[in-house]
């Protein structure tokens, strides 16, 4: 079992836009903008459709960023804790 310390607010990830080098601003993970029902919908199974092959294989949970000052989107990979490292 793995979980994304990011989407469950045990750790902060914070990246620099490539564009401008300002802190970008974590959105959320990148299957909540799917659809309306993408929030409700279980994560590894999004994983299978998101058109990214090795976030389900590689335990990483793609999240958007977006930088304030130049409007620049990414996506980042965080990766996931499995629960050796949670204990």
């Amino acid at each position: 079992m793995s979980m994304c310390p990011v989407c469950n607010q045990l750790h902060n990830v914070a990246f620099r836009c490539p564009e401008c080098g300002n802190l970008s601003e974590d959105l959320g993970k990148l299957s909540d903008y799917f659809d309306d029902y993408s929030p409700y919908v279980d994560s590894d199974g999004l994983k299978l459709e998101n058109g990214y092959p090795a976030d389900f294989k590689e335990g990483q949970c793609p999240h958007m960023y977006y930088c304030r000052i130049c409007r620049h989107e990414m996506i980042m990979f965080i990766s996931e804790w499995n629960s050796e490292e949670l204990q």
